[in-house]
């Protein structure tokens, strides 16, 4: 770690997950701003809400500041290995190509997920544990573990010649978790005796109060309703929460039944884990063909789709279209997570399924069988009080929860807490910690095998195509404007008669023969005019009937 110099600075600057909660990947830079060192923390997914950006798979953060610094950027460090904090490498790091620091765990997660991505890049990674310490230019750095919903998760204590920062990650306080440690608030505390200048710190539960129940809670809680159960028995989780996983084994095991996986994500996961020891004692799970053999009171089933996604198994077990598992009158179907905003409807669409089948459903609304991983105020006290931070910096959040977050600093004792957004670098020291600049932050669509700018996916016109149809128009003329064929049509998405049963087609068509009728004949020889005129005929005659705006697309062919 080098000393201070003269117009040193160090900066925060989220390109993601700041004012929202997904998408994560910030930046750190140490140096006056002509010669400044950077890491890069987290490089994560948010997923597309399907009515705003239908058809787009996931969405990225935008790189280009990145990209314009890379050859300063020093490294690039994973937290952990939850979707929304190291879901876009394989597609992002090759704009890069900087080092990667991640666990085993995330690193056997990325190297499962590189088997299925075509094109996968081969990433130079090395792997670190809680405790270990490096550096990387003027930055000096130690992972911390600390609690959450998936194996391995750290804060980074990131030393410089202005200050420490201690970045959360994601974390929670949970003294008897499932699997790995609980939160090492005595490093946390010891940093904070040295002096800690800023804390970076999860928002995600800031509005709640309390401190949230334990991992080992919902364990006993799935034990005793497991117990219980008269029949079959599936659990829905996240694939990653491999302390869930491990509690639902172990239920398993108090009841006399056996687990059988379904999902390639919770194969994936599974897998890694159990290379990793982290399911030593358990016996071994069973693959899908085991089910149809065992007694109904004698099997779990653990499966993906517990947001309803319609392609995982649950979905397909609801709909009665697996091809090797069923549920029937008596079954209990575990929702052992918490709904995403947005994934409500087809979540409720899968429990109505179920319900309607005679399947008992049990969410978290019905007893303790999941729990966040992300910390409650009371939680957030504690940090405080261990970290004594000068500054605080809320992330991972929406607008509302920053605000909240930046408030409830304030009152554990810190001078000052400063709320950001992506794109905005705030100055942590030297003093005043502020917003000193802005870059761009936007998004990247990744669609199909594509990752394209939002203005470049075509996902503007497939929402309007959603609303109000598609008409394409064909006409025919020749070198000197004489209609050479009745205008043809194709019409996709409209209604197919008006109020008054006229066939919608026959309307397209009338509208486009008296446009060209209407147009004189050195006129029709700019076929650019003709399309434009017969475009906003079209346009206006369907709206006038039907009371929408269609798009309309005209194609005008020129023949001898």
């Amino acid at each position: 770690m080098r000393k201070r110099r003269e117009g040193d600075d160090l900066v925060f600057l989220p390109l993601g997950g700041v004012g929202e909660i997904g998408m994560n990947c910030a930046l750190y830079g140490f140096g006056p701003e002509a010669d400044r060192k950077w890491i890069m923390v987290d490089l994560g997914i948010t997923f597309a809400n399907e009515f705003d950006e239908p058809g787009v798979d996931v969405i990225f953060p935008d790189l280009r500041f990145a990209e314009s610094e890379k050859r300063n950027i020093l490294g690039l460090i994973i937290t952990h290995a939850h979707e929304d904090h190291f879901g876009a490498l394989l597609d992002l790091w090759p704009r890069l190509k900087v080092p990667v620091y991640m666990t085993p765990f995330a690193h056997g997660l990325l190297e499962a997920k590189a088997e299925g991505h075509a094109g996968a890049p081969e990433i130079a990674v090395r792997r670190y544990k809680a405790g270990e310490r490096w550096t990387l230019g003027p930055f000096d750095i130690e992972a911390i573990n600390v609690a959450h919903s998936i194996p391995e998760s750290n804060a980074l204590a990131i030393r410089t010649a202005l200050g420490t920062v201690i970045h959360t990650g994601d974390w929670k306080v949970d003294p008897t978790p499932v699997l790995g440690a609980p939160t090492d608030f005595d490093r946390l505390a010891a940093y904070g005796a040295e002096g800690v200048r800023a804390l970076i710190c999860d928002s995600t539960n800031a509005v709640r109060e309390g401190i949230s129940p334990s991992e080992r809670e919902v364990a006993t809680s799935l034990t005793e309703i497991i117990r219980k159960a008269p029949q079959r028995v599936a659990v829905t989780t996240f694939a990653s929460n491999v302390g869930r996983i491990r509690a639902v084994a172990e239920a398993a095991v108090a009841a006399d039944r056996s687990v059988v996986i379904l999902g390639r994500a919770m194969h994936r996961a599974i897998d890694v884990a159990t290379e990793l020891g982290m399911f030593e004692g358990l016996p071994g799970f069973l693959g899908e063909d085991a089910y149809g053999y065992l007694p109904r009171d004698r099997v779990v089933a653990l499966m993906t789709g517990s947001q309803g996604e319609p392609r995982a198994a649950l979905a397909k077990v609801a709909s009665g279209e697996h091809r090797n598992i069923a549920l029937s009158q008596g079954d209990t179907v575990i929702f052992s997570s918490r709904t995403i905003p947005g994934n409500e409807k087809a979540v409720n669409t899968i429990q109505n399924q179920l319900a309607t089948a005679g399947v008992h459903v049990i969410t978290d609304r019905d007893g303790l069988v999941h729990v966040s991983g992300h910390p409650r105020r009371g939680e957030l006290a504690r940090m405080y009080e261990a970290v004594k931070p000068e500054v605080s910096i809320p992330v991972h959040g929406e607008a509302v929860h920053l605000n909240v977050h930046a408030e409830f600093a304030r009152s554990c004792g810190v001078k000052r807490a400063v709320i950001g957004g992506n794109g905005k670098m705030i100055r942590l020291a030297p003093d005043p910690a502020e917003i000193v600049d802005e870059v761009f932050a936007g998004r990247l669509f990744k669609d199909g095998r594509l990752v394209v700018l939002p203005d470049d996916s075509g996902v503007r016109e497939r929402r309007k195509a959603s609303f109000a149809g598609v008409i394409v128009v064909s006409l025919a003329l020749d070198g000197k404007g004489t209609v050479a064929a009745e205008p043809e049509a194709v019409l996709v998405g409209i209604p197919s008669e008006d109020e008054v049963g006229k066939d919608f087609e026959d309307v397209v068509v009338d509208a486009a023969e008296q446009t060209m009728a209407g147009l004189p004949k050195a006129k029709r020889r700019d076929l650019d005019l003709v399309a434009d005129a017969v475009k906003r005929s079209v346009r206006a005659a369907v709206a006038e009937r039907w009371g929408k705006k269609p798009i309309v697309e005209v194609i005008v062919h020129e023949v001898d």
